[in-house]
């Protein structure tokens, strides 16, 4: 049996807002020539940098937690994939757009260098998903919930990210149901949960419910309608098990 590969540390973020049709998520469709999920539609996030966890924040106002290089990484990931900025500053489009196009420096030196900082503390841990040892690149992620910033314009940044669209999950799950988008696992079961939640803050405190975070390990399992890949139970999804053939991992 080969050894599983050791997961990579990452962070997504999920971006909420209240809406005329319910609790909403912005997503982002990948770029089809990816190496790992390509073409997927997916929260914004990626793995985590040296310098996610290398930051000086001792010398910051911010609130020190164990988990803040993956809080630094989701709300990273998220500016440079869609554009959307988590930041206790005030911000407009020309600020926006003079961040995207800088260069030099860390991330959190962009940000300092613009009078900001990254506004960690409105992150919520949601759950914590490790990719199934079969996967041949595997991660373990830590999901955020946050309200997304008001006034901020997503901007796709056309490399890993090819578009972005808010939704319902309820919707979402429907397209992929009607085969009109692809969702990884993961991503399927966080909206299976989510759609459950009437508003942003019934989605907080349906985050509060469950910590600290249980790292959820797919497993494949055999039942007598075939094999199956499954999360264990009590941990606030409505479904735990789904036929393999339909699991996509990667």
């Amino acid at each position: 049996m080969n050894t599983p590969v050791e997961p990579l540390s990452a962070a997504s973020l999920i971006l909420l807002r209240d809406s005329v049709d319910g609790l909403e998520v912005f997503m982002i469709q990948r770029h089809r020539d990816l190496r790992f999920a390509p073409g997927a539609t997916v929260f914004p996030g990626g793995r985590l940098d040296a310098e996610d966890s290398e930051l000086p924040w001792r010398e910051l106002s911010l609130p020190l937690t164990d988990d803040m290089p993956q809080r630094m990484a989701a709300i990273r990931e998220a500016f440079e994939e869609c554009g959307l900025l988590m930041t206790s500053g005030t911000v407009d489009a020309a600020l926006l757009d003079g961040l995207r196009s800088a260069s030099g420096g860390t991330f959190l030196d962009r940000l300092l260098a613009a009078g900001l900082e990254p506004d960690v503390a409105a992150l919520v841990p949601f759950a914590r998903w490790v990719t199934p040892e079969s996967v041949w690149r595997r991660y373990d992620t830590l999901f955020f919930l946050a309200k997304a910033p008001p006034r901020q314009t997503a901007v796709v940044d056309g490399v890993e990210a090819v578009a972005g669209f808010w939704g319902t999950p309820r919707a979402i799950l429907a397209e992929a149901e009607a085969e009109r988008l692809s969702l990884v696992f993961a991503t399927r079961m966080t909206l299976l949960r989510l759609a459950g939640c009437r508003t942003v803050r019934h989605a907080m405190e349906e985050a509060a419910r469950f910590h600290p975070l249980t790292a959820i390990v797919p497993r494949p399992a055999d039942t007598p309608e075939g094999p199956v890949l499954r999360i264990p139970d009590g941990l606030g999804y409505p479904l735990t098990q789904v036929p393999l053939e339909q699991a996509r991992l990667g």
